[in-house]
């Protein structure tokens, strides 16, 4: 009996060291790709000029001004 109950014991720990591992390198995955999209998407003068056309801020001709000046 005491060879039985070292052999489950033996089987939980690998569960569950395997759950630790599997949750540590999820959790580094995560940060990396939250690095890496907060990185690519900062918005470039010709991004916020569509922007500001698209909420009404300003005109069409204003904003073809712009765009050329920006280009």
């Amino acid at each position: 009996m005491n060879g039985m109950e070292h052999t489950w014991g033996i089987g939980w720990g690998w569960i569950i060291g395997l759950i630790v591992l599997v949750v540590v390198i999820w959790m580094i995955v995560r940060v990396v790709n939250q690095k890496k999209s907060h990185e690519h998407h900062e918005k470039t003068p010709i991004d916020i000029l569509n922007e500001r056309y698209a909420r009404g801020e300003i005109s069409k001709q204003e904003y073809d001004v712009k765009k050329k000046a920006i280009s």
